[in-house]
């Protein structure tokens, strides 16, 4: 008898204009958009004893900051509320949930006017291990990137895959939750964004929602103008961003709201976890301890089974390679492959949601509907380089 198959992640392509895209993207994810809701209203006064009223309010700080610097993301925005039935500050804080859990100011703000502040701890970042392999760390002389996703266990009815054309700028592959803008994934222009939350309190200034950031990162058709995003805006919270192109070549930018650090590939090969590996921050560098100490043994585990892909004679053998450093379980369940931990309540559970790898010299892309441990890559229908973008015409070797 046949094994039974991997189960897959919905498969969403949008277009048009950006108020167009968005009436799409909520019709089509619906379901998953009210399960993501749903939950959140649970986890947040799980955490925080925060009602969904009080996070859409705290979310609506983030409108004004969206408006002014991509008032077409706000627009699809818009345009995804109205297609799944919900009010912009719904889908506003299902884009800034990030901010709004891990954000101090909000306690000063209530206190200050005199309503209950209710306290939120702070808690572990979004894990997440990601890795950029090319040149010497390539057998088969292929650029690869991608990274296991790990977040709440209970948002995997939320993930869907997410295909936005959009010229004139590059079409995106992404692998976010129902109602989110951007997250990670990878563009036809041959650019691969990673990320992997790195906590830390820092001031109470206004910053830009991540997945505002990260989609901006990949509206990017060249790698410094990627970079240039990442550099030249100043996000709420910290987060890792690992950039990897098609020509052979990667970065990986710490940002904080306090300033940046950065880090380049050893013989081809960089992995980042949920830790600062670049230099803590002076500002926060006093009283720093790492939000995921798991992210200490992931990262040298990862290092260790990637270093196998030297030895690739083709993408084939090198994407199982991967799917084998990526299942390690050394620390289960707080491992590289993450599971529940079940001696904790449902609703704090953790797991990797999704593992992605990404061949940027094909342009194929390949994720897993959970832990890549016990179930198969998924082989996307689209290409990267697939599009009316005037992408590069792909390469197949």
């Amino acid at each position: 008898m046949a094994p039974p198959a991997s189960p897959s992640l919905p498969l969403v392509e949008i277009s048009g204009t950006p108020l167009e895209r968005g009436r799409q993207y909520g019709e089509a994810v619906r379901d998953r958009l009210h399960t993501a809701l749903a939950y959140y209203e649970e986890a947040f006064g799980h955490s925080a004893g925060l009602t969904w009223e009080q996070v859409t309010a705290r979310a609506a700080r983030w409108q004004e900051p969206v408006a002014s610097y991509a008032p077409h993301l706000l627009e699809e925005m818009r345009g995804t509320a109205e297609g799944a039935g919900v009010s912009l500050l719904d889908v506003l804080a299902l884009n800034a949930r990030g901010e709004v859990l891990y954000d101090r100011s909000f306690a000063a703000m209530e206190t200050d006017s005199g309503t209950d502040a209710a306290v939120v701890e702070e808690e572990p970042a979004e894990g997440c291990t990601s890795f950029a392999a090319y040149g010497p760390a390539s057998g088969d002389g292929h650029v690869w990137a991608g990274q296991n996703w790990d977040w709440r266990a209970a948002a995997a009815g939320t993930v869907v895959m997410l295909r936005i054309v959009q010229p004139p700028a590059p079409t995106l592959i992404m692998q976010v939750e129902a109602g989110q803008i951007g997250r990670q994934g990878a563009n036809s222009a041959g650019i691969a964004l990673n990320a992997n939350g790195l906590g830390g309190r820092f001031d109470d200034a206004v910053g830009l929602p991540q997945t505002v950031v990260r989609r901006s990162v990949l509206d990017q058709h060249a790698i410094t103008d990627a970079l240039d995003v990442l550099c030249r805006t100043r996000a709420h919270i910290a987060s890792n961003a690992l950039l990897t192109c098609r020509e052979g070549f990667a970065v990986d930018l710490e940002t904080t709201p306090a300033g940046y650090g950065w880090m380049y590939p050893t013989d081809g090969l960089l992995v980042h976890g949920n830790h600062y590996q670049a230099g803590v921050p002076a500002a926060i560098a006093a009283d720093y301890r790492p939000l995921s100490p798991d992210s200490l043994v992931r990262v040298p585990r990862a290092e260790e089974g990637l270093r196998a892909l030297r030895g690739s004679t083709g993408p084939d053998e090198s994407r199982k390679l991967i799917k084998q450093a990526l299942s390690d379980h050394l620390g289960l369940p707080e491992s590289l492959c993450t599971h529940p931990d079940t001696r904790r309540p449902a609703v704090e559970h953790w797991a990797t949601l999704v593992s992605s790898c990404v061949d940027l010299t094909t342009g194929d892309y390949h994720v897993t509907a959970g832990t890549p441990c016990d179930r198969d890559y998924q082989h996307l229908p689209w290409n990267l380089y697939d599009g009316p973008d005037g992408s590069p015409v792909r390469r197949t070797s």
